[in-house]
């Protein structure tokens, strides 16, 4: 659930005093974009990261983007102070306003700026996996944006979540391995950690990339290679990837059974706390001064 204070536009206020209207386009037809961060010990980690694949996604989606870097994470400390989250999540909306036939005559910006935050979620571990066939369409102009048209997201897991399913691996048209709705999938063969590379369809998620840098230094190299489902039914260990999980290993995936979290993926679940605490850390003396 989220916090009670939210920043929109100009000001922090309460959620109840947020008003948005059926006169912004972008809202209700599903032309923005988003992104959610982890905050640990009070920092949103990897804040550069989310900036930067947000104004690309902006660019490519033609949305506004007249926000700059570091007023925006200012605005978003606001928010984390006022609700006090020391550890939790937040979420950046950016919603494009004046598009479009079905707009009022009120006087918005060209583009609403929402930051807000909540918890962590629960997750079961090790986590089951159904699988989608055409759950992703690698071809679109606009495949791994994250933007906010999500239905197609939440409805695959609410199908997948139906049957008993924590998650499900959604294919592309081609029949390859892309990603979850909401995480990166992952395996491990002979030593080796490989993911969907993004022509699959795939978002290029903070935590994936995070991981395919310093994976070879801990010694555990990570690497983009395409993958058909039974290349993942024969894997040691599944995990998957997200900003609000890190790393969760898969005990099983359309059926097949596997011992998670296995050793490869615990290893790298440490290297990237031990990555998480190092930003945090610098993040933190940062603010400070």
């Amino acid at each position: 659930m989220i916090h009670r204070y939210v920043f929109h536009n100009d000001r922090l206020m309460p959620v109840e005093d947020v008003r948005l209207s059926p006169g912004q386009s972008g809202l209700l037809s599903g032309w923005g974009l988003f992104t959610t961060l982890r905050v640990a010990d009070g920092v949103p980690f990897a804040f550069e990261r989310h900036w930067h694949r947000l104004a690309k996604d902006a660019t490519k989606t033609h949305c506004p983007f007249p926000f700059e870097e570091n007023k925006v994470r200012a605005q978003l400390s606001g928010v984390l102070l006022a609700n006090k989250v020391k550890d939790g999540t937040a979420r950046i909306y950016v919603i494009y306003n004046q598009r479009g036939f079905w707009t009022s005559e009120e006087r918005f910006p060209d583009a609403d700026l929402l930051i807000y935050s909540a918890g962590l979620p629960a997750y079961r571990e090790p986590a089951r996996l159904g699988i989608r066939e055409q759950g992703r369409h690698a071809a679109s102009p606009l495949a791994g944006v994250k933007v906010t048209s999500w239905l197609l997201n939440v409805w695959n897991l609410y199908e997948a979540q139906q049957s008993g399913y924590d998650e499900v691996l959604l294919l592309n048209e081609r029949g390859e391995a892309a990603e979850c709705t909401a995480a990166n999938i992952f395996c491990v063969r002979d030593g080796r950690v490989l993911t969907p590379p993004l022509d699959s369809g795939c978002l290029e998620g903070i935590t994936r990339s995070v991981l395919l840098e310093i994976g070879a230094a801990a010694g555990v190299p990570v690497e983009e290679r395409m993958l058909r489902p039974e290349d993942l039914y024969s894997a040691d260990e599944l995990f998957i990837s997200s900003t609000n999980r890190s790393l969760l290993g898969v005990g099983e995936l359309a059926g097949h059974v596997f011992s998670a979290p296995g050793p490869i993926t615990r290893k790298l679940e440490q290297v990237f706390s031990s990555y998480i605490a190092t930003y945090v850390a610098a993040h933190s003396t940062a603010t400070a001064k």
